[in-house]
């Protein structure tokens, strides 16, 4: 699974650097297409309501590192998971098939939104992927036996317990021996 790993990150990744690349290069062309869908939003979500230009330049940045990250295995998880949120709202914007009017087009865009709605499947199964080691959600899960918590804790506090009274006796024993030797040699 490792081989495939290095092979299927590089794969997903390059559509996202690319694009970021390019949407970096040439914000306008993107700005343009990107504006309805970015008033519209804004009207919801204030906060998105910015300039067209600056938050497609900053989709674009964010695209090619997560999608650098991934492409070379630096956080894969986070940067999956990255890219799959920015992969909504693009893939909303650039192919919005049901505004299109010509059948064609309309074709066209909904191949490449149904594309993108797979890349977004892929990305959110690299998201969960633990590379064959457990999460951390299960490890928390399973570090006492569920089933008996307390046999779980008693076990190694009786196995603490039972070399502290093993050292106890030792140190006894050795006291015992000393003890007599200077009693018998007094005398």
């Amino acid at each position: 699974m490792a081989v495939l790993r290095k092979l299927a990150r590089p794969l997903l990744a390059v559509p996202f650097v690319t694009g970021g690349l390019r949407t970096l290069h040439r914000p306008e062309t993107v700005a343009e297409g990107a504006r309805p869908v970015i008033q519209e939003v804004g009207k919801r979500i204030p906060a998105l309501a910015g300039d067209p230009l600056q938050l497609v330049r900053v989709a674009g940045t964010i695209q090619a590192a997560a999608g650098l990250m991934f492409a070379t295995g630096r956080a894969p998880r986070l940067s999956a998971l990255t890219l799959a949120a920015t992969l909504v709202p693009t893939s909303l914007t650039t192919h919005a098939f049901w505004t299109v009017e010509d059948p064609q087009e309309r074709a066209r865009q909904r191949a490449h939104f149904l594309t993108d709605l797979s890349t977004l499947g892929a990305l959110l199964i690299a998201a969960v992927d633990t590379h064959g080691k457990p999460s951390l959600v299960f490890r928390s899960r399973h570090a006492f036996d569920h089933r008996h918590p307390v046999a779980a804790v008693r076990r190694p506090v009786e196995a603490a317990a039972a070399r502290t009274v093993h050292r106890a006796k030792g140190v006894a024993d050795s006291l015992t021996d000393s003890l007599t030797d200077s009693l018998t040699g007094s005398r």
